[in-house]
């Protein structure tokens, strides 16, 4: 059974102050690794907020959740990540996906492709970002993307290249992920529309289940190999000794954006939702590496959470 893990995140990063005395409490109550997501919305870039927060700190790992390759050529993505890489002492931890978010395409004038076209292009963009990584030039001629004789450099820190995180909820994602990756993000599906909302049944403990199960069979032998992630999609984390009451809010929520009726039990199984107590989450956390397998989680408060990451982590 693999150790706990818990990847730091936040909302709103404010000044350079105020984001190393984040990453630090993060890297004091322990904490694994510090996550930033990739949009073209009010926030940092990601890449040199990480930079940032690697020089703040001495031992906790910095990763992407997740960046959108159709935004950038992988070979030029792959060079900046190898760089966080090289200078951070091997800290890295980068996670790739096939974007989601529509208008910001729309914006900067790049086409927003089918689902499976950007699947595609995701696949494509992880074989140059491996060949990039890997000694010596390389060529490749795909679909989307065609590399001539490219060495890329600096090379990573990390042989031969750091853990890949790739996640999603539909079963074409999670078999890449399980083919390809390092650590696995179990994520509810998306549900197409402008905006995407997500299936709201894919938050079920029954739904993850099927999600795991593509993954072994997707993944073989290496299977236990790969690290399980969990992040809250239901709504956020929240610290409560009624945890009943707030999953009937959720619930209530859910069924008036989504339609569908999901039950209280549904609410406080799913792993994607966290409500309870310290001791609640604490057990929720242990269960669902029991019965899931999965050790990886997002913690969305670390000023609430910091006692349940200080108990488990490493453990």
């Amino acid at each position: 059974m693999r150790p706990f893990r818990f990847l730091a995140t936040v909302d709103e990063y404010g000044s350079l102050a105020e984001l190393t005395w984040m990453a630090r409490k993060a890297e004091a109550v322990g904490c694994s690794t510090f996550v930033v997501p990739d949009h073209l919305i009010e926030q940092y870039a990601a890449i040199p907020l990480l930079a940032v927060v690697a020089a703040a700190t001495e031992r906790l790992r910095v990763g992407t959740f997740v960046l959108n390759v159709g935004l950038r050529h992988p070979a030029v993505l792959a060079q900046d990540l190898a760089t966080l890489d090289a200078l951070s002492g091997g800290r890295l931890e980068i996670g790739l996906g096939a974007g989601w978010n529509k208008p910001e395409h729309d914006a900067i004038g790049i086409p927003f492709e089918p689902v499976g076209v950007r699947i595609k292009q995701l696949t494509e963009a992880i074989a140059i970002m491996k060949g990039c990584f890997a000694e010596g030039p390389f060529s490749f001629s795909g679909e989307h993307y065609t590399i001539t004789g490219h060495d890329g450099t600096p090379k990573p820190a990390q042989r031969p290249h750091p853990p890949i995180f790739l996640g999603g909820g539909g079963k074409r994602l999670l078999t890449l992920a399980a083919r390809q990756a390092q650590i696995i993000g179990l994520a509810p599906r998306l549900v197409h529309g402008d905006p995407p909302r997500v299936d709201a049944r894919s938050l079920t403990a029954a739904a993850t289940e099927e999600k795991i199960r593509w993954s072994r069979e997707a993944a073989g032998d290496r299977f236990g190999e790969l690290e399980l992630n969990s992040y809250p999609t239901g709504g956020p984390m929240v610290v409560t000794d009624h945890p009943r009451a707030e999953a009937r809010r959720r619930a209530d929520r859910i069924r008036e954006q989504t339609g569908v009726e999901l039950t209280v039990e549904e609410i406080l199984d799913s792993p994607h939702v966290f409500i309870g107590s310290i001791e609640d989450l604490t057990r929720k956390f242990a269960d669902l590496r029991e019965r899931f397998g999965i050790s990886s989680f997002l913690i969305d408060d670390l000023d609430a959470l910091a006692p349940v990451v200080q108990e488990l982590a490493g453990q």
